[in-house]
């Protein structure tokens, strides 16, 4: 287990804060929320939460996403000794971006399932990989991993439930 810190690949960690910025800049234009009459109609489940918790949380996830990434790529010492879990970094940066985009822009709740799914895996794997270099980036997307589930949960209800109505 990779523990020693070196001094941190700043074109890598350039193109990881640009890859992040980039994902969420992209699920925010793709996600209008309530101003879409299409979401605003649709069944939602229970626990669904008020606007302003998305506003709040997306934000804060994607800072723990960043921060985790780049404590990996520090501990390894540049991009390339990172390449397994950057590549699981960018992999699942693009699967968060195509929910947004199967969900609001295809209005496709069934697939977006499918897509919450990959992306709950490979957060998970991602996980483990980051352990490998650094156990407390690994940490730092538990709350990521959490929220993903929740929002697995949010999804399924739409998809079993708005259809049938």
């Amino acid at each position: 287990m990779g523990t020693t810190s070196r001094s941190i690949d700043w074109p890598g960690a350039a193109l990881v804060a640009a890859g992040t910025l980039s994902a969420m800049a992209l699920g925010g234009i793709l996600s209008p929320g309530t101003d879409d009459r299409w979401y605003a109609a649709l069944r939602k489940a229970p626990l669904n939460p008020p606007d302003i918790a998305f506003a709040v949380i997306w934000p804060a996830l994607f800072a723990l996403m960043l921060a985790g990434a780049l404590m990996v790529l520090q501990t390894a010492g540049s991009f390339k000794r990172a390449s397994a879990e950057m590549g699981l970094y960018f992999s699942m940066l693009a699967a968060n971006v195509c929910w947004s985009l199967f969900f609001f822009g295809f209005r496709d709740p069934a697939i977006a399932l499918g897509v919450v799914i990959a992306l709950w895996l490979l957060i998970a794997t991602m996980m483990l990989r980051f352990a490998v270099h650094s156990p407390r980036a690994a940490l730092l997307q538990v709350p990521y991993l959490l929220w993903v589930t929740f929002a697995a949960y949010l999804n399924f209800y739409v998809w079993a439930f708005s259809a049938a109505s």
